[in-house]
């Protein structure tokens, strides 16, 4: 499992989405991201769906699981 603390672009609050990590400033779970993509979705879209996430946060979340399955 990612360990998403260390990742800054997102955050998990318990009144939010069921305490689940979410795209920071939004109410959009991460998972939705890697659910979108592992069904077909390019990050256009995703962003064009959930239009509070940004490139940068999407970005910054894909760098983050890519360094963590393959650290250092």
């Amino acid at each position: 499992m990612l360990d998403w603390s260390t990742c800054g672009v997102v955050e998990q609050k318990p009144d939010v989405a069921s305490g689940a990590w979410v795209f920071r400033g939004t109410r959009v779970p991460v998972h939705a991201l890697f659910e979108n993509i592992e069904g077909g979705a390019t990050v256009d879209q995703f962003l064009e769906w959930f239009p509070g996430v940004t490139r940068e946060q999407v970005e910054a979340v894909l760098d983050h699981a890519a360094r963590s399955l393959h650290p250092a």
